[in-house]
């Protein structure tokens, strides 16, 4: 039998028999010879455990299995035992984060790094980790709570996908009455809309695309948002939220925007950096990333006029499920996060001072 092994822990590789982790541990036992009565009821034991998260059923369809193999390295002979080996990784590390265990749950995170243990697990340990460090945005989490933002049509999903599968999520930066709330309640209901999207296997492996239009921004707009901001919200988006970004298309975009993009840009990945695309006003240009047969007629496409209402219905309607995960009291852990936000944040202080560099080029830019 193979095994690999991934820290102290060892699990057996993809290449050998399909079998359950605790038969395997049995079967490893009774090669050593050291399988007795009291090993092997521990071992019933964890089987039981096990079996209480892997309810999981797969609702891909064929031809998304095939791409999750080549693109995620998903194998579904192994999937069940990738989210068993990540759930004993988080069990041994990190016993007391309230997380969720459910394989449903645990894939996400999985497919967000491509079955690369060690990452998905920093991945969720992110993931928790900013609801820790950013209370302003993640205290009372519920789509109820970011209504006026719904309303406003700040950010919605369009009802169709393109033509890579993935589903369109549109923010109107311009929609926003900076006078009216924080700019913090439009990161909230991005994280809601996003978090509703991720429920689906379909966006676990096709990902989503986003499209901004800047039509209306101003300075008033863009003064809210310092490197500060920038930093936290490019960390949720890339580190700390298990979703794979394929594009980011940017219409309308004034002379300001050079200077929104110079905050942002120092935080962004390469990679995620090479899949923003500027159109401007060239709507013949988008139209060469989305097809115009599932825009609406406000972005030169012939799906009718934007309908923001079926999309707030569907968060608003899902309230229990985000109050389940964001509203309900529970342990902080045992502070092992402690070192990983420690590392990971940026000091106001210092991002004040970045802010200082870039704001007469907002003021140039205008």
């Amino acid at each position: 039998m193979v095994c690999f092994r991934v820290g102290t822990r060892h699990y057996p590789s993809r290449n050998a028999h399909d079998q359950d982790p605790g038969s395997i541990r049995i079967l490893m036992a009774e090669e050593n010879g050291a399988l007795g009565t009291d090993r092997l009821t521990e071992t019933v034991s964890e089987n039981e455990q096990t079996a209480k998260y892997q309810s999981y059923v797969c609702s891909l369809t064929p031809e998304l299995v095939a791409k999750a193999r080549e693109e995620l390295q998903e194998k579904p002979e192994w999937r069940l035992r990738d989210s068993q080996a990540l759930r004993d990784m988080i069990q041994k590390d990190y016993p007391n984060l309230p997380t969720r265990l459910d394989d449903a749950f645990l894939l996400r995170f999985l497919r967000a790094r491509k079955f690369d243990y060690d990452k998905a697990l920093q991945l969720l340990v992110n993931y928790h980790g900013c609801r820790r460090s950013w209370p302003e945005v993640f205290n009372n989490l519920k789509p109820s709570a970011v209504k006026p933002v719904l309303d406003s049509g700040f950010v919605t999903v369009l009802p169709q996908s393109d033509t890579n599968g993935q589903k369109i999520v549109c923010i109107r930066p311009g929609n926003w009455l900076p006078s009216a709330y924080p700019i913090t309640e439009n990161i909230r209901a991005i994280y809601l809309t996003l978090g509703k999207l991720i429920e689906s296997e379909v966006t676990q492996v096709n990902g989503i695309a986003i499209l901004a239009d800047y039509s209306g921004v101003g300075i008033s707009h863009a003064s809210h948002f310092g490197p500060f901001l920038a930093k936290k919200t490019i960390g949720i988006l890339q580190d700390g939220f298990p979703i794979r970004i394929k594009a980011v298309n940017i219409i309308n975009e004034p002379r300001i925007f050079k200077g929104i993009f110079a905050i942002l840009k120092p935080f962004l990945k390469e990679k995620i950096a090479n899949r923003f695309f500027l159109h401007g006003s060239d709507l013949n240009s988008l139209h060469g990333n989305i097809p115009r047969n599932i825009l609406p007629e406000q972005f030169g496409g012939t799906a009718g006029k934007l309908d923001i209402t079926a999309w707030n219905e569907t968060l608003l309607s899902s309230e229990h499920d985000f109050i389940q995960e964001f509203c309900q009291p529970g342990p902080l852990g045992d502070g092992s996060l402690y070192g990983l936000l420690r590392e990971n944040e940026v000091s106001e202080v210092q991002c004040e001072d970045a802010l200082r560099g870039v704001k007469s080029q907002l003021y140039y830019c205008y």
